[in-house]
């Protein structure tokens, strides 16, 4: 594995662990908070986002006009049986969401999931790091490359780890403070 490789995978780690913070929600209405939604239509899952335009039409609305009027019923059924909390309106044309306020109560449980998928984003990162040292270990005993070589490829690769579990910290503190705040 190369080294441009590691910090590759490491990038990707840290940008699907923002992904996954996209989808909790704060206190204001957002169209990311239906990016894992997808509907069984016409036999396939779909993303919602490729069944229905999405807007915010104010800040505590989100409203789903789907480009086949028939697939309001299977959208409508797959935000119910969804995790994001929110029961929909149909009205026939459109589906809207109203966006509670978060109690204090809720905050805090969102607070611990953001946690969750920092963690996750972690332990994501630092199984990179183990494979990229593991393959560097492997080229030094096979005497691909020297000791010192060897030690300051992880060295690079143990303060890349370092910068990207950094990057989740201040993903996570920036999410956290955007829950947190009424």
């Amino acid at each position: 594995m190369k080294f441009a490789d590691i910090e590759g995978h490491m990038q990707k780690a840290v940008e699907a662990t923002q992904k996954s913070f996209n989808t909790i929600r704060t206190g204001r209405a957002s169209t990311s908070l239906l990016d894992r939604i997808s509907i069984d239509y016409y036999g396939s899952p779909t993303p919602l986002k490729s069944l229905a335009n999405l807007n915010t039409p104010d800040a505590s609305t989100i409203m789903i006009q789907p480009f086949d009027r028939s697939s309001l019923g299977a959208i409508e059924k797959a935000i119910s049986l969804s995790d994001i909390g929110l029961t929909p309106s149909n009205d026939g044309v459109a589906i809207r969401l109203n966006i509670p306020p978060l109690t204090t109560e809720r905050r805090k449980e969102l607070v611990k999931q953001a946690a969750k998928y920092s963690e996750e984003g972690k332990v994501s990162v630092r199984n990179i790091r183990r494979d990229g040292i593991d393959d560097v270990k492997k080229q030094e005993k096979n005497s691909e490359i020297s000791e010192d070589e060897s030690k300051s490829l992880q060295d690079k690769i143990q303060k890349l780890t370092d910068k990207y579990v950094a990057n989740i910290e201040k993903v996570l503190a920036d999410k956290q403070k955007d829950i947190m705040t009424v």
